[in-house]
């Protein structure tokens, strides 16, 4: 069910020869982010359940979901980077069906991710999730 854009970054995963270049990757992909507003840093957009700080802002129109985020860690920013490429495009009805493990895996990132980021990273899925089903 992955997008086209997470497809390409399966491609770019698969291209990298070892994790410390995956890794400097994703580091990439955070720093790419546009700048979250200050103003959207509000403890509504905070998630919790993260190591560092981690704000995700949603907003739902024509049945899609998408959102923007940041993080005081760069690597998390580009979690958060992997995770919009992840939910870019699908509908609210099918953000809840997407595999996230079975996806995120074939990055690699559950073999190489910290027990404190990998927590992380399933509060920001969870909060993902959680928004869509709402708006269902």
């Amino acid at each position: 069910m992955a997008q086209a854009g997470f497809e390409d970054l399966v491609e770019t995963f698969e291209f990298l020869d070892d994790w410390e270049e995956r890794y400097r990757h994703v580091i990439e992909l955070g720093k790419a982010l546009p700048d979250m507003p200050k103003e959207l840093k509000v403890p509504a957009t905070k998630v919790e359940g993260c190591a560092s700080q981690v704000w995700l802002h949603m907003t739902i129109e024509n049945d899609n979901l998408t959102f923007i985020g940041d993080s005081d860690a760069i690597i998390v920013r580009g979690l958060i980077a992997v995770l919009i490429t992840l939910y870019s495009g699908l509908t609210v009805d099918d953000i809840g069906k997407v595999d996230v493990a079975a996806e995120l895996a074939r990055l690699g990132l559950n073999e190489h991710l910290s027990s404190q980021r990998s927590n992380g990273l399933r509060a920001m899925v969870a909060r993902v999730v959680q928004t869509a089903a709402a708006a269902t």
